[in-house]
């Protein structure tokens, strides 16, 4: 019998296996074992691992979960709010930006006291973007009404993603709870974890999901949620849920000693190391705390009396237990991952300065350190000079300086940034070779265009040197669409693959301006870009130039999350180009399912296993959408076709800088997440075009023309020859997977047909 069984054997204590494995891992496992009723997600790294494992469960049949890929986390904040109103056990993950995105949505879940359970992977928020740890989300979070857990090992995640639920359904609390880890230090180091090998020994500590409450789960018992207050009803609502987060802190003890009898494993409001005698201390969250351990014994060795203070829950903050830790501590170090800017400190040690004022004999010294942002390693050397601080401001009995940064280095002069590459001017990207003219009678564009090698002289707009993988459609993509475009751009790019290759600070392989902003808010940002220079130029501020093309370029996942803001830009009209490049996901996080993920197609959120065969629904057609906008000029491209592209480039900067917004949709391949060979990256974007899957069109000022129709070339092939190029699709030609081919088939056929029939009649 195995040592651990043997143990918890002797204790009475159902059976555990030992796993060697992650934060997200076990985050997964917890929410498998619990099987809630529902998560709503968006993909962001570092949390994106967490809804990956549980859709591969979800294909081995595992749990059975509903897992609802959101448009963005705003949406799937009011997915998990949705569903918790029904009394369903809801579940979600998200990190940074998407904290940040689906912020609005977090008091409108604890306001209703409406439970759910959501894993917080801290990570650095934008901007500049950093996708490492720090703890800048999770202090925003800190005001939302939410529970807050802190968990500093994947043994923690997990352990405490259970005892979350429980608390969050407790009758005294109802309260959403987040179970805060570190991204990357704990979500991706694996490291050895005890889990119950009976998911019902979980399910059966959490209990039945409670049904006596408000839930609108009944049509014949009709609620009201959320109705409007004023003055006192407010007040009285959040008087009753701070009261219900001060319990929390109780009901936390409670759980954690059931808890701690099923599994053997404690979960103290504060982790206390080395604090019985302590006379110095670090306060450190989750896993800087347990690297901070190892220092405390080698002080220990020396006769020195450290010691370390790790919360396992911060909201409530634990101030009676704070102030019993400290009261025989000369000098405490508080170090954050986070700031709060001009504050003289961030939020944790204003909350333990604050708790320490209630004792009015203590005489703590407090130093504050922000230290680890971006996801700055914290070595034991580190915990050593935390450690020497506190040394010092005990033997002066002051503190020098109470707050300050760590790790960073002063600037050189001699190291200022300079480029690798001259940039570029309008003028070299002239070449006078286009000649794009509008048709006084049709007010149409007709564009001549020299061969293709009479443009190899125009330069590229991005240098050689950046990041992408081998392979990667959207240089190509991107590059040809450039060939058509004459003079200087203004680019913004939303982060993606395109964006995060190109800028890794201090590079860039950009040869004109370029600007970064977020997924959902590229369009938007843009315009603003745009109408300012317009105003600019208008009051003599600025050189006059009539030929800067304004161009935003994103990804298909950019238009899942900026789609919002892509219609509202288009509808307002600014004279500016939208260029999507498709590579059938979000391929910058790790190849997850988007909208424009076509249906069956492998990603590693729609995993193909013996309970679901890829992804469950159709592909979304972004050029359709945005033509209904009525903008003047759309169109689809791709390198397959280089001729083709290129004059529908030229005819969209004409009209991005003559009448209004233009949007571009190109198809590019990704041979790493489409499992295919990087030589046959041409092969498959003809393939994919002869097959009907993405035709070739324009529609300009509302009338809809074919560009290349395969059919009059005697070119076009069944679906399955484009699918079968691909190892993310090669399960859709088995037999038992012809159901769902003959329904892609059908799709793309009616697609096709709508399309033909809008090419023959203007008015469609």
């Amino acid at each position: 019998m195995a040592t651990l069984e043997k143990e918890l054997q002797a204790m009475g204590l159902p059976k555990q296996l030992a796993t060697f494995e992650s934060g997200n891992e076990m985050a997964a496992m917890a929410a498998a074992q619990i099987n809630y009723h529902l998560m709503g997600y968006f993909p962001i790294t570092p949390s994106t691992e967490v809804a990956q494992y549980l859709d591969q469960m979800k294909a081995r049949g595992e749990h059975t979960i509903k897992l609802i890929a959101a448009d963005g986390e705003h949406g799937s904040a009011g997915i998990c709010y949705g569903a918790a109103v029904t009394g369903a056990r809801v579940f979600n993950a998200t990190s940074a930006n998407g904290l940040m995105y689906m912020l609005e949505q977090l008091p409108v879940q604890s306001g209703t006291r409406f439970p759910m359970v959501m894993n917080l992977v801290t990570r650095s928020i934008s901007g500049p973007l950093d996708i490492r740890g720090d703890h800048s989300d999770l202090y925003f979070a800190l005001n939302t009404g939410w529970v807050i857990l802190t968990a500093g090992t994947p043994q923690a995640v997990y352990d405490m993603n259970i005892m979350a639920l429980k608390i969050a359904e407790h009758s005294k609390v109802r309260l959403p709870v987040i179970v805060a880890y570190d991204g990357f230090f704990t979500s991706h180091q694996k490291r050895k974890v005890n889990y119950f090998k009976d998911r019902k020994v979980v399910q059966n500590f959490v209990g039945e999901c409670p049904t006596n409450y408000h839930f609108a789960r009944d049509p014949k018992k009709p609620v009201t949620i959320g109705a409007h207050m004023n003055g006192d009803d407010l007040l009285n609502n959040h008087f009753q849920q701070s009261e219900a987060m001060y319990a929390a802190g109780e009901v936390f003890k409670e759980v954690a000693e059931q808890y701690k009898k099923i599994s053997g494993r404690e979960y103290p409001v504060l982790d206390l190391y080395g604090m019985e005698d302590a006379e110095v201390a670090l306060f450190l969250l989750n896993s800087a705390a347990e690297s901070a351990k190892d220092v405390v014994d080698q002080l220990r060795a020396k006769g020195i009396k450290a010691g370390v203070i790790s919360p396992n829950i911060i909201r409530p903050f634990p101030s009676e237990q704070i102030r019993d830790a400290l009261k025989n501590i000369k000098a405490l170090l508080v170090g954050e991952r986070a700031d709060s800017y001009g504050a003289n400190g961030p939020n944790l040690t204003h909350e333990v300065k604050s708790a320490l004022q209630e004792d009015k004999e203590n005489q703590t010294l407090v130093l504050s350190r922000v230290f680890g942002l971006g996801g700055k390693d914290f070595f034991a050397d580190d915990a050593t000079k935390f450690f020497e601080m506190t040394l010092d401001a005990k033997e002066k009995g002051y503190v020098e300086k109470a707050f300050d940064y760590y790790g960073h280095v002063p600037g050189e002069v001699e190291n200022v940034l300079k480029p690798v590459i001259e940039p570029q001017s309008g003028d070299a990207f002239k070449t006078g070779l286009i000649e794009v003219n509008q048709d006084e009678e049709t007010k149409k564009l007709k564009v001549k265009i020299p061969p293709l090698r009479a443009l190899t002289t125009k330069p590229k707009r991005l240098a050689s040197g950046h990041g992408a993988c081998p392979g990667c459609g959207i240089f190509p993509g991107l590059e040809l669409f450039f060939k058509g475009i004459e003079g200087d751009v203004v680019v913004l790019f939303q982060t993606g693959c395109a964006y995060v290759v190109t800028t890794a600070y201090p590079h860039s392989s950009h040869k004109q301006t370029m600007i970064h902003n977020l997924f959902q808010n590229g369009p938007a940002t843009l315009s603003g870009t745009l109408e300012a220079f317009l105003e600019l130029k208008e009051r003599g501020e600025v050189p006059v130039s009539d030929d800067v093309t304004y161009v935003m370029i994103t990804g298909d996942g950019g238009m899942d999350i900026g789609m919002g803001s892509a219609i509202g830009t288009a509808l307002r009209n600014h004279k500016l180009i939208m260029l999507e490049y498709d590579n059938e996901g979000y391929m910058n996080t790790g190849s997850q399912m988007s909208y424009s993920t076509p249906l069956g197609h492998m990603t590693s959120t729609t995993n193909v296993g013996k309970a679901q065969q890829g992804k469950a629904f159709h592909h979304k057609d972004t050029a359709q959408i945005m033509a209904s906008t009525n903008i003047p000029y759309v169109f689809t491209g791709t390198e397959a076709f280089p001729q083709d592209l290129i004059k529908k480039a030229a005819k969209a900067q004409w009209y991005a800088q003559n009448v209004g917004t233009v949007y571009g949709k190109i198809l590019i391949t990704c041979p790493l997440n489409w499992k295919s060979e990087e030589r046959f990256g041409q092969t498959i974007m003809e393939a994919a075009v002869n097959s009907c899957f993405f035709p070739l069109y324009e529609v300009e000022q509302g009338e809809t023309t074919i560009t290349y129709n395969p059919e009059d070339k005697k070119k076009r092939i069944p679906l399955a020859d484009w699918l079968a190029y691909m190892g993310k699709t090669k399960h859709l030609l088995k037999e038992e997977n012809k159901p769902m081919l003959d329904e892609f088939g059908k799709e793309i056929e009616a697609r096709w047909q709508r399309l033909k029939a809008k090419h023959e009649n203007p008015l469609l």
